[in-house]
């Protein structure tokens, strides 16, 4: 059973880390974006409303995405003045807890942002600014993706925690215990 679930939460783990590393190459376009507009600003007098509208959507989807590579990385903030101190079973309880409230959360908010993104489509809405990117949507639909993504994340490192949990940690010939993710 433990290992099933080091498995699962490893695989789910390795997809999440490849959609966050494509997803990090957002920030590369969007500093040559800027870097452009700029320049063609200051330069050439030239701007471009859609160029300046596609720097806040690759800018939310870094963000939105970031989310779940974060987590996946261990960047997340916990207040380790408390949670060092505590005794091991307990840590693991407040990560599997902590884990379930945040997938809970996710699968809400993925939910209830579906409905923005279907209304978004049904009015085909565009940007109100003259020159601006068309088809919206797009860029909302990436809120519910995000949160789905988030939400298995979070599954995920719920499931690695039970399953070290319930698995002994094998020791390597050095000495040093082996990771199973």
């Amino acid at each position: 059973m433990a290992r099933l679930l080091l498995s699962l939460a490893d695989g789910a783990s390795s997809a999440v880390r490849i959609i966050g590393q494509i997803a990090a190459w957002s920030g590369l376009v969007l500093v040559l974006t800027v870097a452009f507009n700029v320049l063609a600003r200051y330069f050439f007098s030239y701007g471009s409303v859609a160029l300046q509208e596609a720097e806040w959507h690759l800018m939310g989807v870094g963000a939105l995405f970031g989310m779940s590579y974060g987590l996946n990385q261990g960047a997340e903030v916990r207040v380790d003045v408390v949670y060092d101190r505590l005794p091991r079973r307990l840590q693991v309880f407040v990560e599997v807890l902590g884990n379930l409230l945040l997938f809970a959360v996710a699968v809400l908010i993925a939910w209830l942002s579906a409905r923005y993104v279907q209304s978004s489509y049904a009015i085909n809405e565009g940007s109100p600014d003259p020159g601006g990117l068309p088809m919206r949507y797009l860029l909302k639909a990436a809120m519910p993706v995000a949160f789905v993504l988030l939400a298995v994340q979070a599954l995920a490192r719920a499931a690695a925690d039970i399953g070290r949990h319930l698995a002994p940690i094998p020791v390597a010939p050095s000495g040093e215990a082996e990771s199973l993710i």
